[in-house]
């Protein structure tokens, strides 16, 4: 069974911010993680962390962890990225959704910038970009980032948007948008799938420049070719037979 904290009771008129964190072998990052949820100056109503089964101490640190608000779900086995954000979805409370890795590859520091236009009713839907500016990046793979922006490229191409990254981590909902929206993909071919998605139901889209604080293979990036194939089938799918 999970276990559940209550909630902090937020700020009379301010929106409840949820965060949702799929999981999957992040022991050496996810307390501090948590920590730096925790200390943006945002007021965060809820942390729901999903366990996507990891085999390493992730599982036992999140059930450890004395962090205000923090719901800790767990999946048996390892189903991916977006099948842990999909039973984070069915979970939330919040009247506004952000997403948020268990590495340290995006801060949460950022969450004012991400949540500013929601706040001020100009945007129903956030992307944080790594490719429109913003703080400082990492420079890792060359591949990588011209993976991101053929992928980027395909889905703006069938969605009519003008997206800089639709591979993004940061995304941002009000969640009366994200109640529209059931997540099919179980890996990373749920970035394109999403974006397929929100652009269908034509809400206002916003995005904002973040920093980037990519890692390596060897320090636990788990995204790889397949999930390129995968996103291409993903653009595909939900935006022409969907």
């Amino acid at each position: 069974m999970p276990s559940v904290d209550t909630p902090e009771t937020p700020t009379p008129g301010l929106p409840r911010i949820s965060v949702v964190i799929p999981c999957y072998n992040e022991e050496a990052t996810v307390l501090e993680l948590l920590g730096r949820v925790r200390a943006t100056p945002v007021e965060i109503h809820e942390i729901i962390a999903v366990d996507d089964g990891s085999s390493d101490q992730t599982a036992a640190l999140l059930e450890s962890a004395d962090i205000p608000g923090l719901h800790v779900l767990r999946h048996d086995h390892n189903q991916g990225k977006g099948a842990a954000l999909r039973t984070a979805f069915a979970a939330v409370s919040g009247d506004i959704v952000i997403i948020q890795d268990a590495d340290l590859e995006y801060d949460p520091a950022e969450y004012p910038g991400l949540i500013d236009p929601i706040l001020k009713n100009r945007a129903d839907v956030v992307f944080g970009s790594r490719f429109m500016g913003g703080g400082p990046h990492r420079v890792v793979y060359f591949w990588h980032m011209v993976a991101n922006r053929l992928i980027t490229l395909a889905s703006n191409m069938l969605t009519n948007l003008n997206l800089t990254d639709v591979e993004t981590c940061y995304k941002v909902f009000r969640s009366d948008i994200l109640a529209q929206i059931t997540v099919e993909e179980n890996r990373f071919g749920f970035e394109p799938e999403i974006t397929a998605k929100v652009a269908k139901l034509n809400p206002r889209i916003f995005e904002v420049g973040i920093s980037y604080y990519g890692r390596t293979y060897e320090e636990g990036k788990k995204i790889g070719w397949r999930d390129g194939f995968r996103a291409i089938y993903a653009i595909l799918k939900y935006n022409l037979f969907r």
